[in-house]
């Protein structure tokens, strides 16, 4: 187990509900090739967070990965909605921009 992951364990547990806490643990995770727990991370993220835009995209990634791609398609989306809403343009470009590599269209269409 690397120094970050338990470094980040310890911080999490002075403060439990700290998203961008639980968004590295979720990307330590998935670093070190540990999709599930990652998983679980960033659903958690999506529950509890909505409104960190940073885990849509990597919870979409990491959908692919896992050939999940309707759940992949899926998050794209919600988490576009996410960054419309809170009027970050940037976000919402790369959520775009995944979608669109997904389905095979042109990044230009939108």
């Amino acid at each position: 187990m690397s120094d970050r992951l338990e470094q980040l364990k310890e911080f999490l547990k002075d403060s439990p509900q700290d998203p961008f806490l639980k968004y590295a643990l979720a990307t330590e995770y998935l670093k070190l090739g540990n999709q599930d727990e990652a998983l679980k991370g960033y659903t958690d993220l999506i529950s509890n967070h909505a409104d960190y835009v940073g885990t849509y995209y990597h919870l979409g990634k990491l959908y692919e990965k896992m050939n999940r791609v309707e759940d992949a398609r899926d998050i794209y989306k919600k988490g576009m909605v996410i960054t419309q809403q809170k009027c970050n343009m940037h976000a919402l470009s790369e959520l775009r921009g995944a979608l669109s590599l997904l389905d095979g269209d042109d990044e230009d269409e939108y």
